[in-house]
This record gives C-alpha cells, structure tokens and sequence, in this order.
C-alpha cells in the first residue's frame, strides 16, 4: 500500500535536499519583547516511521488553540507538524488551523486530524451496525473542507482500541480509497486506551502508517507498552505520543507538575518521534522548543516526577483502562468523564472538557443516587465526587465560555 513513487514525492517535496524535514530559519519575541533565536533548523528531529518524513521531537496538538495566529507563530517557531480533531469544537478547530497555515507554503508543515465516525462508542472503542465505508468517506472529506486543503498529510481513527475495530474491513477501505484519490498522504490510529491491543493489531494489518498513543510518566503498563511501541516500530509505524503531562498537575487546585520533566521522560524512549502537545501560548511554544534542545534528564527532575507519580484521590490522569465501567451500577462512561474532568482542572480548558462531558448522559446525575461508589478506581480516584464535580458544567452554556 505504500509505494516508492508515493515515498520518493514526499522526500523531494517535504525534505528537501538537506534530508531534514520542515524547517525554516527565523526568531520570535518573548513576553517582554525581546527577541528570541528559535533558529528551528537546529532543532532535533526523529524519523517518523518509514514515511520518510521527519519531525521536530515537539509537534503542535491544537485542542486549546483560540486563534489562528497561534498557529501561524508556532509555526514560524520551528512547529512543522499540527493536529486537530473533527470532534474538537464539533469541527470548528480544524477551520482554525486551516486560516492559521493559509497562505504557507504546502510543502513545509504537515497537518493531520482524527476522524472519529459518527457511528462509533468512544468508550468502547467499537463500532455500530451502521458503519459502513460511504459514511466514514464523507467524514473524512468533511474535514479537508474545514481545513481548506486538497490533501491532508494524516487521517487518524480516534479511540481505537479493539482490534476488531482497527482491523474492520470498511475503515481499511475507506483509509485506502483516501490514499488512492490523494485526499490523504498517510493513515494512522490514535488511542487513549487498550493501547497494546490496538498497537499490536496495527502494525499487523500493515496498513497504517503511524500511531498517536497515550504516554508518560504515570502509565501503568509500561513494560508491556513499551514491547508494542518496539513491535509497531519495527513494523515501519511512526509513533507520536499524547496526554504526556498526565494532567499537568497533581490536584485540582496544587500547583503544576514539571512538564519540562514529564515531556522529558517521554522523549527518553526514541522510538517516539514527536510528543502531540498541547500549546495554548507563544510562551509556552518557546519553553517546549527550549526544552527539546536538550533533554538529558537531572536527578531533580527525576526527582519531582517521583514525588508526583502517586495515584490518589486527587490525581488528575485516568488510564482509560475501563476496569470502572461495569463496576458502575448506573453504567456510567466514566472514563469519558474523567478525561473531561482531567481538561477542565489539569489543562485548564474549559471548552474541551464542556464538549467532552457533552458526549455523556449525565441527565439525572446519578451519582446522587449512591451513598457509596461501589466503583474501585484502578488510580484510586474518588470516582463519585469527581463525576459531581465536574457534572456542573454541562449547564453552562458552551458561549459563555468561547468568551
């Protein structure tokens, strides 16, 4: 499915006879005004798979982006590869990007979103009856309308995480028909959850050509994670990683963890070619381009990840395991709402914790119905006082905070 005229355009049109992919030269200013030397063609890149592309170690997860000259400035900062979502902001988000890269140069960014059909169950991972290839087809050029673009470099199946799913005979067809119409460069999975299964049917089907996973320093499974992300890169798949400051901080209201630190031990594993983070400033754009320019770990660091590496009560990052699901007797998508929670008080957004929770029956909030959760939380999370918590935002209006 990959062929070498397909390979060889890319790193022509892409790379450029230097061999390192999407960089520019160029400075940026600071909060103060001062001028800053982001030189991006001395930042360090990784081989994203056998596509032939690389990549800065930081690429560009737009789900807090508000402005599209956000975009444009990390872009002019060395940021070569962005990812949206058609879920994010219903849609919206990918119009966002697509005004923040007009007018650039095709060749030097890469742009890439998942796709999630209307027909499948975030929380199961799977997909209904009335799936079928025609439908996801038209999802998927739905999103290169919003974008703005002929062609979009990555189209990725969000939540997956049965390999039923990731192998099932019409998101192939419709992953290939994009390729073959040159709608698509390349296809992907991304998983927050039952990532080894969904790595290991990935790199069998030999279709797709790169995987967005959930990884950092609180992950659970690591050994075992850590033998799929070898297997899919060994089988040409690139690898990004997502959800890498688990929370970006310990308690709702504790201080911030030290992402530096967090993004660092990441980065550790090279079989990642580049951490999906989320910027929501210039400045923070700046510290992520700073930190990637080295990152060899100090015993502080390491240090204050150990401090923070506890799982309680207060923390902030779900695993998405699901343990909790049947556990629930009202059957509760409580991962779902976890994550939503997880936005609104570890990455501060607002938004995408609204539009999240949005995707739960939270009606009757039942949880008030319980004196005791019966649920025991695999991170130990006081399960029923978090969904309390966090169910008061479904009744805020979503303009209220798009101000």
């Amino acid at each position: 499915m990959k062929t070498n005229n397909r390979r060889d355009f890319l790193k022509k049109s892409i790379m450029g006879l230097s061999g390192t992919a999407l960089l520019a030269s160029g400075t940026s200013l600071d909060a103060s005004g001062k001028t800053v030397d982001n030189s991006p063609a001395t930042l360090p890149t990784r081989p994203l798979g056998k596509t032939g592309v690389h990549t800065p170690l930081i690429s560009m997860g737009t789900s807090g982006v508000t402005s599209p000259g956000l975009v444009k400035a990390a872009y002019e900062a060395g940021v070569k590869l962005f990812f949206s979502a058609n879920y994010y902001g219903r849609g919206n988000n990918e119009i966002l990007v697509g005004e923040g890269l007009k007018g650039l140069p095709r060749d030097s960014f890469l742009v890439g979103t998942a796709a999630i059909p209307n027909e499948m169950n975030k929380g199961a991972g799977t997909l209904n009856s009335d799936f079928t290839a025609e439908k996801y087809m038209k999802s998927a050029e739905a999103s290169l309308k919003r974008f703005g673009l002929e062609t979009i470099d990555f189209v990725l199946l969000p939540f997956a995480s049965k390999k039923e799913t990731i192998l099932n005979e019409d998101v192939l067809k419709t992953f290939e028909q994009l390729k073959k119409q040159g709608k698509v460069k390349y296809v992907g999975i991304a998983s927050h959850g039952g990532t080894v299964e969904a790595l290991n049917a990935a790199a069998e089907s030999g279709v797709y050509d790169v995987a967005m996973i959930g990884y950092n320093y609180k992950t659970q499974n690591l050994e075992e994670l850590n033998t799929a992300i070898n297997r899919a890169a060994k089988a040409g798949m690139g690898i990004v990683a997502m959800k890498t400051t688990a929370g970006a901080a310990r308690s709702k209201t504790g201080p911030s963890i030290n992402t530096d630190a967090a993004l660092k031990w990441v980065l550790q594993n090279e079989n990642i070619s580049s951490i999906v983070s989320g910027m929501t400033s210039v400045e923070l754009v700046q510290k992520n381009l700073k930190m990637i320019q080295n990152l060899k770990m100090s015993g502080q660091e390491m240090k204050e990840l150990g401090m923070t590496s506890g799982y309680d009560a207060y923390g902030l990052y779900c695993q998405q395991c699901q343990q909790c699901v049947p556990q629930c007797p009202h059957h509760l998508d409580i991962p779902t709402i976890m994550r939503s929670y997880m936005y609104a008080y570890g990455y501060k957004n607002l938004e995408q914790a609204w539009h999240t929770l949005a995707e739960v029956d939270l009606s009757d909030n039942p949880c008030h119905l319980c004196d005791v959760c019966n649920v025991n939380c695999a991170s130990r999370f006081d399960v029923r006082n978090k969904v309390m918590d966090i169910a008061r935002l479904k009744d805020v209006p979503i303009d209220l905070l798009s101000v």
